[in-house]
């Protein structure tokens, strides 16, 4: 490009997205970068506020939470051992609210209402949504077709995934 020689790399990184040279996803590294971030911060909370509060969810929401969902449509985590390490993170969070730190995080979860694989589906939902009814710049065909089932019941925007072999 202009009479200079392109350096070849395997990765690259956009919008705080990690991406290899076939244009796919490094998940395991998105996901250990979204960990790494959000226990950074944690460890600031930590540090920082003596006071410890059920309040504190607010800090959590507006500080942690959004680098441990920063476009997740794009890098989701699909192992476990992914699922896991952003979960740590709250985990760690909810042991640092003095009434739920005795409880189980099964228990902490459900006191406080809210899961990162939950909020993770229903982002993925949204994003079906749009694509279904024109409201994203990514076409329907892309990655759906509708189900031409005649045996089914219900409406008519049964999906099927469209399959990347070309059939």
């Amino acid at each position: 490009m202009n009479n200079q020689q392109l350096e070849e790399v395997t990765q690259e990184k956009d919008l705080s997205i990690l991406i290899s040279n076939d244009l796919k996803i490094f998940q395991h590294q998105q996901c250990q970068s979204a960990y790494t971030k959000g226990m950074r911060i944690l460890g600031i909370i930590n540090r920082t506020i003596v006071f410890r509060h059920p309040d504190m969810l607010r800090l959590y929401k507006s500080l942690v939470r959004p680098h441990l969902e920063y476009c997740t449509a794009a890098w989701s985590p699909h192992y476990c051992k992914d699922k896991e390490l952003i979960e740590r993170v709250q985990r760690r969070f909810t042991r640092m609210i003095p009434d739920l730190k005795d409880l189980a995080y099964e228990q902490r979860l459900a006191k406080t209402k809210w899961s990162l694989e939950d909020r993770r589906t229903r982002a993925d939902l949204i994003e079906v949504y749009k694509i279904i009814h024109g409201l994203s710049t990514v076409r329907f065909s892309t990655f759906f077709e509708l189900s031409h089932n005649e045996r089914t019941r219900g409406h008519s925007l049964k999906l099927h995934k469209k399959c990347s072999d070309g059939s």
